[in-house]
């Protein structure tokens, strides 16, 4: 029978210390990559390895233990399809643990956890990603000099307002704008 480990769990027992340990693998299949603390990623480690090695064995059987551990059936799927055939000629090490900078409101040391053949790119900021869209769209250079050459390309700063767009209403048209219902007196309706 296995020994459990020595010092306090992650949670408040065993049985929430599975659970969360299965949360953050199923987060590490999702997302190939996750940050969190050294202490959880330790943890996290060999179960997601364990599960990794289950799923290259690719029986019915081996996935029903993955889905006793995670039980969200498109993760395990994920893990089956995607992930476990990148690992078929490795016998371990699926996993790689970056330190990164202590998190600001308790100092605890945090880490980014990845699995390590094909990793999820990191993800940009958005609005890099956006600005490069743009620039890319527009075919320019940079950002100073794609908006002096835009304005030397483009029109005038004044603009006239654009052609779909319907003319006003004169003070006397109002009326047949309210669904084709004129004054109340003229409405057969009130009568």
């Amino acid at each position: 029978m296995p020994k459990p480990p020595k010092g306090a769990r992650l949670g408040s027992g065993p049985a929430h210390e599975r659970l969360m340990l299965a949360g953050l693998a199923a987060a590490l299949f999702r997302e190939e990559r996750i940050r969190t603390t050294e202490t959880k990623a330790r943890r996290l480690r060999p179960v997601a390895e364990k599960l990794i090695t289950t799923a290259k064995e690719g029986t019915i059987a081996s996935r029903r233990r993955a889905l006793a551990v995670v039980e969200d059936r498109d993760i395990v799927h994920k893990l089956y399809s995607d992930i476990a055939p990148r690992f078929a000629d490795r016998n371990g090490g699926y996993t790689r643990i970056i330190k990164l900078a202590p998190r600001k409101g308790d100092a605890a040391p945090m880490v980014l956890i990845e699995i390590v053949e094909g990793a999820a790119p990191e993800a940009r900021p958005a609005e890099e990603e956006r600005r490069r869209r743009l620039l890319r769209r527009r075919g320019r250079p940079g950002r100073e000099q794609g908006r002096e050459q835009g304005r030397s390309q483009e029109e005038p700063e004044e603009t006239a307002p654009p052609a779909s767009a319907a003319p006003e209403p004169e003070p006397g048209e109002e009326a047949a704008t309210d669904g084709g219902v004129g004054d109340e007196e003229e409405s057969p309706v009130d009568e």
